[in-house]
């Protein structure tokens, strides 16, 4: 069993797959070099540390130093050129507004985005109470000590752990001292800057301190942002005590404006369909961690936190009103303001027997919305950016509360020395309620109250099984759920659709979201220093919560029958002397595995199927491939140490096509005068590469070129209703056409940095 450790920081593929794990489990047989003990966090609470081969499931890490080395921007930058069975979508054209979507799950900061990954940092998750939405821009990167991908339903990491759960590690003083400037700068006239120092305070104490700061113009039209970021964290080992209390804060500014009509793309791929779409976030977090070492078998840790969040937005809509001569206004400014609280302790006890680590918890999670949504009707200037000419009027007020207290064991027992038994079990208990104050203030005709009330005992069981000192399989079934959240409950009625983030309408009643998962593979090593893992996963999602977009900037949630996401992976890495190399392939199948009809009038199939009579409506069958979601993707990454002081490397990620929203039925087809565009995007392969020259000890220059080729492509699409010719003006309403928006990639891109270390 292990000690305790700190903290650490259709389907012939799938037969492939088999054969894979099998070939890898023959050459590993004979190899008896005793691997290094890698040690991941089991639970959300730091406290229990694991070794990597007695986790039954396929987990992913990666370290301060590799991101450090292939010059990631920020978190889902990290995923979608290191990780495994990661891809974004570019939905709004912003670096820190991307889709992550992991093994067919989504951790995104856009309402209106089914979320299916849980994130934590230092034991907190940082889901917003409002949507379950993750904004990237409030994770401080500067302060990053390391990040796992912990794949599947587990159940001990609560709601929202459909498809994953990532767990972000930060730096402390004792283990990261020293001080740290940076600076960059390069295309998009873009500018970063981080500071960072740490130390020892005393013989017991440590302190750390980042600081960040963002700024470029975007590369498209009218797209600037600014990222600042602040982290400081102290604490202290007294005795069999250790605490640490930290405080996260961001003041930033962002701008995303967009998918884009494939007939403006080609006439300039830096255009862009209507302005501003602008988010203004602050943000507070404190996050006190203890560990409390009771003896020699028997240890308790606990989290506690507070985190208060303010937002903005303004957007600036095309009126889809506009019928000149009696509706002119050509635009609508629509307005939002959120404020978020939320506040949550919880308790951890770990105890250590002869055959067995136990692991027993409870956790009380609070959280609070208010968002209120005004619109003012006004004029598209030459820049297609809304002129408001009306007073704003209000369209919402709700208040929205959450509750979720939970009980969970995680249960690691050793059946033989190199088999190990986990079983693990969670129970939540989670009541969401929303109160319409706009009714009740304001007298607004709407009627927005709801309340849900969702309880789940959800369990987990899985084997590990070290065949040999360099091979490891595992097996493991799981099961997660997920709760609606306010936005969800308030915005759930296909009769008024909300027009998100903005307004909200009556709630028919959701369910919530069950999500079970079994996964078998392997690990381990062939050779001295060639690693290798592969996976094949099954998730079933029942009850899956979707927005049905109407193609209008609007939509509405609801249950969705079921939902399949399977499919397997496949990794290599190896160091050799100066030259590292790696390798990853993964094959997903996420389909709809129940039949329904859904609004998509700009769907050439909408309308036609007997089974779906209702306006705008598409039939979506069991098989049809879930959109946004690449069946196949390849990353390779090296780099080599050309010299001392001298490194180089290189990353390529490549995916196969994928279906846009809009054509869930798979069955979209252009016609040229009433459709356009063909209800996908291609696959791309794009490649960057970094390289680092350091002078002495204490400064290093690094530059990054992006995008290498300089390949077009397109990450995500949509179907909808274009109001506008190729350079941008305005149509006659009649002349409004039905055409397929995507996400356009960044181009070719460069920046040169310095650091200078103390």
């Amino acid at each position: 069993m292990p000690n305790f450790r700190a903290p650490q920081r259709r389907h012939s593929p799938i037969a492939l797959a088999c054969l894979a794990l099998s070939a890898g489990l023959a050459q590993a047989q004979s190899d008896s070099t005793l691997p290094r003990v890698e040690v991941i966090g089991a639970t959300p609470v730091p406290g229990i540390g694991v070794p990597k081969d007695q986790i039954p499931a396929n987990v992913q890490s990666l370290d301060a130093q590799r991101l450090r080395q292939t010059q990631v921007l920020n978190l889902p930058d990290a995923m979608t050129t290191l990780m495994p069975s990661a891809n974004v979508n570019e939905i709004q054209g912003n670096p820190y507004q991307l889709d992550v979507n992991y093994r067919g799950f989504t951790a995104s900061p856009l309402l209106g985005t089914p979320q299916g990954l849980s994130v934590f940092q230092d034991g907190v998750r940082i889901n917003e109470p409002f949507g379950d939405v993750v904004n990237w821009d409030l994770v401080p990167r500067a302060a990053l000590a390391g990040l796992v991908m912990m794949p599947g339903s587990n159940p001990v990491f609560g709601l929202n752990t459909l498809g994953g759960a990532l767990t972000l590690t930060t730096k402390s003083g004792d283990t990261h001292p020293g001080t740290e400037v940076e600076l960059l700068a390069g295309s998009f006239k873009r500018f970063s800057g981080e500071v960072s120092h740490g130390r020892q305070l005393g013989e017991n104490g440590h302190l750390f301190i980042a600081g960040s700061v963002f700024d470029e113009d975007g590369w498209r039209d009218y797209s600037p942002s600014k990222v600042q970021q602040l982290f400081v964290k102290g604490g202290a080992h007294v005795g069999d005590l250790s605490w640490s209390l930290s405080l996260t804060h961001a003041d930033n500014d962002l701008i995303g404006n967009g998918v884009l009509p494939e007939s403006m793309l080609e006439r300039s791929r830096t255009q862009i369909y209507t302005r501003p779409d602008q988010t203004k976030t602050k943000m507070t977090m404190l996050t006190l961690n203890t560990l409390y070492d009771v003896s020699a078998t028997h240890q308790l840790s606990a989290t506690a936190y507070l985190r208060r969040g303010r937002t903005a937005t303004l957007n600036g809509d095309l009126n889809d009103d506009y019928d000149p001569p009696a509706v002119t206004e050509t635009g609508v400014e629509n307005r939002t303001k959120t404020n978020q609280r939320s506040l949550g302790l919880a308790l951890q006890s770990t105890h250590k027997l002869a055959n067995q680590q136990l692991t027993l918890g409870v956790s009380i999670d609070r959280g609070r919305s208010d968002f209120e949504q005004t619109e003012a009707e006004g004029e598209l200037d030459d820049t297609r950016a809304v002129i408001p000419e009306d007073d704003p009027e209000l369209d919402a007020m709700i208040s929205g509360k959450s509750r979720t207290t939970s009980v969970y064991a995680h249960d690691l027992i050793s059946l033989a020395p190199n088999l190990q038994l986990t079983l693990a079990g969670r129970y939540n208990n989670t009541r969401v309620t929303t109160v319409d104050d706009g009714r009740i203030r304001f007298g607004l005709p709407t009627t927005l109250d709801g309340e849900g009330s969702y309880k789940k005992f959800n369990p987990s069981a899985g084997l590990t099984w070290q065949a040999t000192p360099a091979l490891t399989v595992f097996g493991n079934l799981s099961q997660g759920n997920r709760a609606p959240s306010p936005i969800e409950l308030g915005c759930s009625d296909p009769a008024n659709a909300c027009v998100l983030p903005n307004a909200l309408q009556s709630d028919p009643p959701l369910k919530q979201v069950v999500s079970r998962t079994l996964e078998v593979g392997a690990r381990g090593r062939l050779g001295e220093q060639l690693q290798w893992n592969a996976a094949v996963f099954h998730t079933v999602n029942n009850d899956d919560l979707l927005f049905i977009s109407n193609s209008l900037a609007a939509g509405y949630f609801t249950n969705f029958g079921r939902t399949q996401r399977q499919g397997f992976e496949l990794g290599l890495s190896q160091r050799a002397g100066n030259f590292g190399w790696s390798a990853s392939y993964s094959y997903l199948r996420a389909t709809f595995q129940s039949s329904a009809c859904l609004v998509a009038e700009p769907n050439s199939t909408a309308e036609t199927s007997a089974a779906c009579t209702g306006e705008g409506e598409i039939e979506v069958r069991p098989g049809n491939r879930l959109p946004g979601l690449p069946a196949h993707s390849v990353k390779l990454g090296a780099d080599w140490q050309a010299l001392d002081a001298w490194n180089v490397g290189a990353q390529l990620r490549g995916y196969s096509g994928q279906y846009v929203r809009g054509n869930e039925n798979n069955k979209h087809k252009p016609d040229g005068v009433d459709f356009f565009g063909a209800g996908r995007v291609g696959g791309f392969a794009v490649v960057d590469v970094t390289t680092s020259w350091r002078f002495g000890k204490n400064v290093e220059v690094f530059g990054k070129i992006a995008n290498l080729f300089d390949r077009r492509y397109a990450s995500s699409g949509t179907l909808g209703e274009n109001a506008f010719d190729a350079s941008g003006a305005i149509l006659a309403p009649d002349d409004w056409r039905d055409e397929q928006f995507v996400g356009p990639g960044a181009p070719r891109a460069a920046w040169v940095g310095v650091r200078l270390s103390f």
